[in-house]
């Protein structure tokens, strides 16, 4: 498509009939519709579209295609007004703000990436200023993405509203480079970053001067983990105390904020070659490290998931830990939700390992909520990460080939356990209950390749778990009904009762195995239990039996447990 440039633009409706406004323009389709679909599973929006843009290099103009829509997009609600658009930025102080710099990363990414720079050094250092000027394609592009659903926004003519942008652009423009020719910017490597921070505190434009001093001190650094190195070399040459100190540590925070969104500075930091789950969890770390540290130290399985962070992340996670670095925190555990949210794989190939790091990572965030998320937004994403796990595909790929039914009814139970959400473990359990009920599993717990007490012994420890792993009571009591049922068989056809309570063995030792049996310790409760059951009181109401007891009082309180647990203490 020589000539053509192409990217997608995802706009919004807030309330059905409002305006359309540009959420998001990317050059990455799935990433487009994913944005949308999210955006609408989150109930963020009334309405939301995906659009092609496709722009001719000759004529300069955008070929629109709209490839997506979503929610109540053609319906108005006439007796509501319309929401306001929001205000322009009509000075150059507005392009500093956190809105317009989110947006400057969304319109520039490309040419941001390829340069290593975040929008915070893009609006505070005059080489790449000139740098992007040059470009001339780069900054056309970017401002007739943004002028074009504003304008429709707005009721305006695109021209009109990208001679408004331009305008803007050169009054930002022409103010940092007369800063930077006046020598106006401070040189906070030579005067010293506190020194800085102290005499600019009560100026004005303190947070445009003292960031283009820190923009310039990290300007040297050759990759995103040296960036992050000068940055947190300057949190530590902050003021001590004071205006001056917040001052210095808020405009360290817009840089670092930054470089942790991005995926480029995030894999710097964090390492490369990790999946998902991988990622997630060093984030997780990175962001509680404390806690995590703690949960570590009683979990193993929490260990067994969590990475070791190199030297520059511990640092990082040190600051990130403390109150200063808040916002920061926030966005790493922001992306930790909307990562969650979507639809990767943690550990593409691996079932079973997706199902530990996001045990891992649930125990972590909620040990960690309230300091790093909100308790609802942590589980309101691990039931929507839930949802994945009980799935077909996802199921099948777990079970995988060569398991037994009963290796398949463990892992069953693990899954049921490890997903959140009333309708995923509803789902979850009809996954169990299918395979419980299966004519394989029924044909493998019958066999006579194994001991009657060894698969009893199984049965029964299914019982209890299918009880524990959080189903509700008309969910897992058909199942422990069925797993009943197949114990009361096994029990049948090897008469194991009946060659317990005669065999040629103390009493004490029979009416203890009676009692393991009854009391679902042995076999699962039902059938082989109460006959179990029966025999027990007949053996208990034998005076030998009596007289056994009385001779040995150190049994006597093991037989007492087992009795209440049967349910025959009177």
């Amino acid at each position: 498509m020589d000539g053509f440039r192409v990217h997608f633009e995802v706009y919004v409706r807030k309330t059905p009939g409002a305006p359309w406004t540009l959420d998001l323009a990317t050059e990455n389709r799935a990433a487009a519709l994913k944005t949308a679909e999210d955006l609408m599973a989150e109930g963020r929006v009334a309405a939301v579209k995906v659009t092609k843009e496709t722009f001719d290099e000759e004529s300069r103009e955008f070929a629109s295609v709209v490839i997506a829509k979503l929610g109540a997009a053609d319906v108005a609600v006439k007796s509501r007004p319309q929401a306001e658009p929001q205000p322009l930025c009509v000075t150059p102080q507005d392009l500093y703000t956190l809105h317009a710099r989110e947006r400057i990363g969304r319109l520039l990414e490309g040419w941001l990436e390829r340069n290593s720079a975040t929008p915070f050094e893009l609006l505070h250092r005059p080489d790449l200023v000139e740098k992007l000027e040059a470009s001339g394609v780069d900054l056309q592009h970017a401002v007739q993405k943004i002028a074009i659903p504003e304008a429709h926004a707005r009721s305006m003519s695109v021209h009109e509203l990208m001679r408004v942008f331009h305008a803007l652009i050169e009054r930002a423009v022409e103010r940092l480079l007369k800063d930077f020719r006046k020598g106006t910017l401070p040189n906070v490597d030579k005067e010293g970053f506190a020194n800085a921070a102290e005499r600019l505190v009560s100026d004005p434009d303190r947070g445009y001067l003292l960031g283009a001093g820190v923009a310039a001190s990290i300007a040297p650094a050759k990759s995103w983990s040296d960036k992050v190195d000068r940055l947190m070399d300057l949190a530590d040459a902050a003021p001590a105390k004071g205006p001056g100190r917040g001052l210095a540590l808020s405009t360290i925070q817009q840089p670092l904020a930054e470089i942790l969104e991005a995926k480029p500075g995030i894999t710097d930091i964090l390492g490369k070659g990790r999946d998902l789950g991988a990622n997630l969890a060093a984030l997780t770390r990175l962001a509680a490290y404390e806690s995590v540290d703690r949960l570590i130290a009683v979990e193993k399985s929490v260990a067994k998931v969590m990475p070791e962070l190199s030297p520059l992340a511990k640092r990082l996670a040190g600051w990130l830990g403390g109150e200063n670095f808040q916002d920061t925190r926030a966005a790493i555990g922001r992306r930790i939700l909307r990562e969650l949210i979507g639809p990767r794989r943690l550990r593409p190939g691996d079932a079973a390992g997706e199902i530990d790091v996001l045990r891992a990572l649930a125990m972590s965030l909620t040990h960690a909520a309230g300091k790093l998320l909100p308790l609802e937004e942590v589980q309101a994403a691990f039931i929507a990460r839930s949802k994945m796990l009980v799935t077909g595909d996802f199921v099948e790929a777990y079970l995988g080939q060569g398991m037994s039914s009963y290796e398949e009814v463990e892992a069953l139970i693990w899954l049921t356990e490890n997903v959140i959400g009333a309708a995923n473990k509803r789902q979850a359990g009809g996954w169990l209950k299918a395979v419980i009920g299966s004519l394989r599993f029924e044909k493998e717990m019958l066999s006579a390749d194994e001991n009657p007490g060894v698969r009893l012994a199984h049965l029964a420890a299914l019982h209890k778990s299918v009880g524990r792993c959080g189903l509700v009571t008309e969910d897992y009591e058909p199942i422990q009904e069925k797993l009943g049922d197949l114990g009361g068989q096994v029990e049948q056809k090897s008469k194991l009762t009946q060659n317990v309570a005669r065999a040629n063995a103390p009493l004490i030792h029979r009416l203890t195995l009676l009692l393991k049996l009854a009391s679902g310790e042995s076999a699962p409760s039902g059938p082989a239990a109460n006959r179990a059951r029966a025999e027990a009181l007949r053996l208990f109401r034998m005076d030998e039996t009596r007289a056994e007891l009385a001779a040995q009082p150190d049994q006597m309180q093991q037989v007492r447990d087992l009795i209440a647990q049967a349910g025959l203490a009177a």
